[in-house]
């Protein structure tokens, strides 16, 4: 008799977690558990705990008697520095791990990291001026990087207990989630409402190297889709794997698919930079005029945007696309056009009165 897939998705809240719990739902033979410091209300498909993985005992207590088949780990915390990140990121992951090893059901963990792996931290963001295409088996850089802690104890706990592993590397992720700190298309979305509603220009908000460069982008769906694979396939069995749509394209042009979209004229690329933080840093009274007017969600503008990640990758001055090589050699083949993951987003956040 085969054994009953139980996922824990840890991070189940966010944008890579709950698109994953999201997809296993549809699939119907998972038993899911989520894991978050605040659980979502209303989840009826996922058993929800509650706790903050930085604290090792509250870990231990909330997952004792837990027995997951696949352990998704898709969350972390953000830090002043790196040296603060590696700390604060890997404890949170070795106390899951450890306080799972009680589990013998554990047949795989995925971890959940990203493109950052090839650019470095965010203090060193793109120093190295690395080459493109990004490959998986490219040397790590040198200093701090909280990926590279992750992936070490990852790799040890799987040695000794077991059972296998997969790292899943994703480039800016386009998703349906609230709240969290890395959603450059809710983000955008809100950025592009708040223009249409003053008549301000739509204008890109990072580098001229950003807007003309070849670049790719991760649908959180393709994303889940991937995880899943990665997790009952041999083939994807202690691998790192990219994971991106599968196209590549240009801000110049990607920008004009979204000014469209929205009924607004393209501003293009402005002469001299405008990041979202500065332009949108007194937005809060419109946005929140909008809600009262077009009888959208209640939700305050910090919550829906973050700014910063969207500026930080549009304001980079390197390259950076990913080969999907080696996935597509070991089975992998879903593919996702990015524009209509940014158009299905679009109309999501519109069905559910989040933009107008």
């Amino acid at each position: 008799m085969n054994q009953e897939k139980h996922a824990l998705v840890v991070g189940y809240s966010g944008i890579a977690g709950g698109n994953l719990v999201e997809h296993l739902t549809a699939l119907g033979d998972w038993k899911i558990s989520g894991v978050a410091r605040k659980p979502l209300a209303g989840s009826s498909n996922v058993t929800p705990i509650a706790v903050d993985l930085l604290d090792r005992e509250a870990t231990h207590a909330a997952l004792q008697g837990v027995q997951p088949t696949h352990v998704f780990f898709n969350t972390w915390t953000r830090r002043d520095t790196e040296a603060q990140n590696v700390v604060a990121n890997g404890a949170m992951l070795q106390n899951l791990l450890d306080a799972l090893a009680h589990a013998d059901s554990v047949q795989h963990v995925a971890l959940v990291t990203g493109t950052k792996h090839y650019l470095g931290p965010f203090e060193a963001y793109g120093a190295s001026k690395p080459d493109t295409p990004f490959v998986e088996d490219r040397p790590r850089l040198p200093g701090e990087n909280f990926y590279y802690t992750q992936e070490d104890i990852l790799f040890k706990s799987a040695s000794d207990r077991g059972y296998t592993w997969s790292v899943h590397r994703p480039h800016t992720i386009i998703g349906f989630a609230l709240g969290n700190a890395m959603n450059m298309g809710v983000t955008l979305a809100v950025y592009a409402s708040i223009c249409k509603e003053t008549g301000q220009p739509f204008v890109f908000p990072g580098s001229k190297q950003q807007y003309e460069a070849a670049t790719d982008m991760t649908d959180a769906r393709l994303l889940a889709r991937h995880l899943t694979w990665a997790s009952t396939h041999a083939e994807g069995s202690n691998q790192s794997f990219n994971v991106v749509n599968g196209d590549v394209f240009r801000w110049r042009q990607m920008w004009a698919v979204l000014a469209e979209e929205f009924g607004l004229v393209n501003g293009g690329l402005p002469a001299e930079t405008a990041p979202l933080a500065v332009q949108m840093a007194h937005s809060a009274p419109v946005w929140d005029a909008m809600v009262s007017k077009y009888g959208l969600q209640a939700n305050a503008l910090e919550t829906l945007a973050s700014w910063w990640h969207t500026d930080g990758d549009l304001g980079r001055d390197v390259e950076c696309f990913n080969s999907m090589s080696k996935s597509r050699r070991c089975g992998f083949n879903d593919y996702q056009d990015t524009a209509q993951a940014f158009r299905a987003l679009f109309a999501r956040l519109r069905s559910q009165r989040i933009i107008p």
